[in-house]
């Protein structure tokens, strides 16, 4: 589906496409909440404070495709693999699943057939705050593809779950998978997000996951975001956790993607709750990377724990901007937050803003925010020992990640994200 029309007006026209043959009526009135929810917001512009560092409108002039065929690459099966990993594989083909998968203790079902079960009433759209998202709007009123991924009660899944995503659409294609997650009682789980792209299109990409974590569940959470300079990105994930539950998300953003957006929000919605979340980018070019995240402490007695670390080289941008709120029945609180920064680049810019607003008064909260250069005397110090400068500028950058990167508990990941660090600045050095 691709007019000449604005990108807007064929959102609208696939819309009401779309409803006239919708017969779930739960299904419908969400879809139509969220519809509504969107046009009343339209695009963000960088008069709302949420987008003020981040210009979304260049990436939104494409005539995009809305609706294309299914990607196929049976010209390499590989597509996407961490070397070493050993994990249950699940691929995503433009969204769609189209080869059953067996793990044990997990269920996993395609969204398009999933969405048929009334009891997803319960966590479908449930917590995302239409009216201040409009991508999460958009992506619930129009979302065909993507996966529900369920964790049995008490099931101890034995090895990583690792999706890919592959895109390899002949067109511009604009794209909205959908993802939920929901870990029940007592289970435990990681899984892993990497994305590959074939082809020179370009590529708008408008996710939403959803993670219930039930009362003593833990999930682990992995994002690795490599791709090309013709992908856009914008991520929308919407966590909530019960009493006694573990989260741990990782995001590490490398060079490539020309704009991603991570919106990451979180209710800890249950007392004795704990969060970890570790992001590292690593930008290049004219690169945008722009992290979001939102900690929201409901319940007394619950943890968070958030670093965040960017190095920015040539005429990239960051936006860092970290929320918790402490709501007053969330007595006992324990919440951190740290965003620190290095430019390797005199042209490089980041805006980081942490921010904190506390109802209760039986807390322990700080954050803090840093913006450095690189250290030259170091570089210096390295190189007069008879390290070469490329070598020199990645035992600094490693360094500096160090707190980010050695948090991975899959040894297989860890490294290859730290091999992927390594040639990523010897490209930007070479």
């Amino acid at each position: 589906m691709t007019t000449t029309t604005s990108l807007y007006d064929q959102f609208t026209e696939l819309y009401n496409k779309k409803e006239t043959l919708n017969r779930n009526e739960w299904l419908h009135n969400l879809r139509r909440e969220a519809f509504e929810a969107f046009t009343v917001q339209g695009f963000p512009t960088t008069r709302q404070e949420e987008w003020r560092f981040t210009n979304i409108a260049p990436f939104l002039k494409e005539a995009y495709t809305l609706e294309p065929a299914a990607a196929s690459l049976h010209e390499n099966k590989n597509a996407g693999s961490i070397p070493g990993l050993d994990a249950y594989e699940i691929v995503l083909k433009n969204g769609l699943l189209n080869v059953d998968v067996d793990i044990p203790g997990i269920r996993i079902t395609p969204i398009r057939t999933g969405i048929q079960d009334p009891a997803l009433q319960q966590y479908l759209g449930k917590h995302i705050a239409f009216r201040n998202n409009s991508f999460a709007s958009l992506n619930t009123a129009l979302f065909e593809n993507g996966i529900i991924i369920e964790i049995a009660k008490n099931a101890v899944v034995d090895k990583p779950v690792h999706i890919t995503h592959v895109y390899n659409a002949e067109e511009p294609f604009f794209s909205q998978p959908r993802i939920l997650m929901i870990a029940n009682r007592h289970s435990r789980a990681e899984i892993i997000e990497s994305v590959f792209i074939k082809g020179r299109q370009s590529l708008f990409v408008n996710t939403v996951t959803e993670c219930y974590i039930a009362e003593n569940a833990r999930l682990d959470q992995y994002h690795l975001q490599t791709a090309p300079g013709n992908a856009h990105f914008v991520n929308f994930t919407q966590v909530v956790q019960k009493g006694d539950s573990l989260y741990n998300n990782f995001t590490y953003t490398l060079p490539g993607a020309a704009l991603v957006r991570n919106n990451l929000h979180l209710n800890l919605d249950g007392s004795n709750t704990e969060s970890h979340l570790y992001g590292l980018y690593l930008t290049a070019g004219s690169q945008l990377v722009d992290n979001h995240t939102l900690v929201n402490h409901m319940k007394p007695h619950c943890l968070s724990n958030e670093l965040y670390k960017g190095v920015l080289m040539d005429q990239s941008r960051a936006v860092f901007n970290g929320k918790i709120f402490v709501q007053q029945d969330a007595q006992k609180t324990n919440a951190f937050q740290q965003n620190n920064n290095m430019l390797l680049s005199d042209k490089a810019v980041v805006d980081s803003k942490p921010q904190l607003e506390i109802f209760a008064d039986d807390v322990k909260c700080s954050h803090g925010s840093t913006v450095g250069s690189f250290n030259n005397e170091a570089l210096f110090y390295l190189k007069a020992r008879g390290i070469g400068e490329v070598a020199a500028r990645n035992l600094l950058v490693n360094a500096f990640a160090f707190d980010v990167t050695n948090k991975i508990q899959i040894p297989a990941v860890r490294e290859y994200v730290e091999k992927l660090i390594a040639h990523k600045m010897a490209e930007a050095y070479d």
